[in-house]
């Protein structure tokens, strides 16, 4: 029996490709001189972000890795809330499940790219980028998660949009189900315990 829906936000909650993506590209001109496409960079969606800066070989990750963070605030009227997680998410709570957030994002991130959008209330916990030493695809930012929320592993399910989430989710004994809305391929997802096509599919999950 599923009593617990846990959530990814980038890419699941919110439509945050662009912001992510224009970002980088901004803060790697700046720092590398260089100018990337927006599609050689796909690859930092739904990673950490000091991990995206280690695989470009940024030296300065410390001092680069807040600089992104403050270049995506020129970016922030460009994310949305994808169209029918509002209402999914305010259903799931008037169900009665207990839903929580997994996110690689900073607590300073989350109050500037999420909380307006005054969704917080809905979930038992969050947790984000500075609670856990080791970061998705590790397990433990989801099993703190489970403990917060005071759910077993087996009656939880991780919905998340990249491959760092269903790593994360099998490595902590959750079922993954796949936002498809975000991951838009199915490609490289084949383990994933649900492919949701669409954001009210949620519901048939419960």
């Amino acid at each position: 029996m599923v009593t617990s829906i846990i959530f990814d936000i980038d890419g699941t909650i919110l439509d945050t490709e662009q912001i992510v993506l224009k970002s980088l590209q901004k803060v790697l001109k700046y720092e590398l001189n260089k100018e990337f496409q927006l599609h050689e960079l796909r690859f930092a969606l739904g990673i950490p972000g000091k991990e995206t800066l280690k695989k470009l070989n940024i030296s300065n990750i410390e001092e680069v890795h807040p600089k992104w963070s403050k270049a995506e605030l020129d970016f922030l009227h460009e994310v949305t809330v994808f169209e029918e997680i509002e209402e999914v998410i305010k259903e799931l709570s008037l169900r009665k499940l207990k839903l929580g957030i997994v996110t690689s994002k900073t607590k300073n991130d989350l109050k500037d790219g999420f909380e307006p959008f005054g969704l917080n209330d809905y979930f038992g916990h969050i947790i984000c980028a500075c609670d856990t030493v080791k970061h998705k695809p590790n397990p433990d930012p989801l099993v703190a998660c489970l403990e917060k929320l005071d759910v077993p592993n087996d009656s939880a399910i991780y919905i998340g949009d990249s491959i760092y989430d269903m790593q994360c989710a099998k490595s902590a004994g959750v079922k993954f189900a796949l936002a498809l809305w975000g991951s838009k391929t199915t490609e490289g997802f084949e383990k994933a315990d649900f492919v949701l096509n669409k954001p009210m599919d949620i519901l048939n999950l419960v």
